[in-house]
């Protein structure tokens, strides 16, 4: 009888857990969904009120029909392949020179006396103002872009990369070493573990930045890509095309960060605890 008192009571705990985080997933859903939802009804009303101009405001009613007959026709697909092709190029090569330049930056004080005042001189440098040099460089082509977005997603991994490495306590450097440890021991057992937060959080500015330079590089040349799209439908004034640009960039943005802070999570569980107990 016990036995099963106690594997009741467990059964239950079970039960109070499944409904209390079903209950804490739907507050935060409504959190963030109901704002949206009434923003969205207010401009409905107002834009069919013609208290806005339906010209730059159109109602959000046109905007999803405009939207869907893009995805039908594959207009939007078309586009939104070219910009996902910079953006993750761009991201990839970026982030990876500057997670290697960072963490090294990091562990070795002669290559950060060394490198530091260079990254403080250009990383103040508005990106896009390079595009023109990069031109020069690189010519009209596809590597021109994919090289911008590189730069974009180049300085948040570095100084991220650099942060989490120099956050690291020396007292297990220390350790590491009186127990021989390697180099090579010592950047993958103490160096890349104690850094992963700083390097999640650089993986997500860089997503950001990579997105950011993405469109600004289409906006300036590009034909295809959502940027153009943005650029084109401000010429021909289709706002309705605009908004359904600006809403996609907006989603492609909200998946990917989520899917980044789900990967975090997985990766650094313990981070994630200490973010809670703080």
């Amino acid at each position: 009888m016990e036995h099963v008192r106690e594997r009741s009571q467990e059964l239950d705990g079970r039960k109070s857990l499944v409904v209390r985080n079903i209950r804490n997933s739907l507050i935060t859903i409504a959190r963030y969904v109901l704002p949206l939802v009434l923003f969205f009804v207010i401009w409905q009303v107002v834009s069919s009120l013609e208290l806005i101009s339906k010209l730059f405001f159109p109602a959000p009613s046109r905007i999803l029909e405009t939207l869907q007959k893009v995805i039908q026709d594959g207009t939007l697909v078309e586009h939104l392949r070219y910009s996902m092709m910079r953006m993750l190029g761009g991201f990839f090569i970026g982030g990876a020179i500057g997670l290697l330049l960072g963490l090294s930056m990091g562990w070795l004080p002669w290559l950060r006396n060394l490198a530091d005042p260079l990254v403080a001189a250009f990383h103040p440098v508005p990106k896009s103002s390079l595009f023109p040099l990069v031109l020069i460089i690189f010519g009209l082509g596809e590597t021109s872009k994919i090289v911008m977005v590189s730069i974009g997603a180049f300085f948040p991994m570095l100084i991220n990369s650099m942060a989490g490495v120099r956050q690291i306590d020396p007292i297990y450097f220390d350790v590491a070493a009186n127990y021989g440890a390697s180099r090579g021991q010592i950047f993958r057992r103490v160096v890349l573990p104690g850094s992963l937060p700083s390097i999640l959080s650089g993986v997500r500015l860089s997503m950001n930045s990579a997105i950011h330079i993405t469109i600004v590089v289409e906006m300036i040349l590009g034909k295809l890509g959502l940027g153009a799209m943005i650029w084109l439908s401000w010429e021909t004034l289709r706002t309705t095309y605009l908004y359904a640009a600006l809403i996609t960039i907006s989603v492609i943005g909200l998946l990917l960060n989520r899917t980044l802070e789900f990967v975090a999570r997985r990766l650094v569980p313990w981070n994630d605890a200490q973010s809670v107990r703080s």
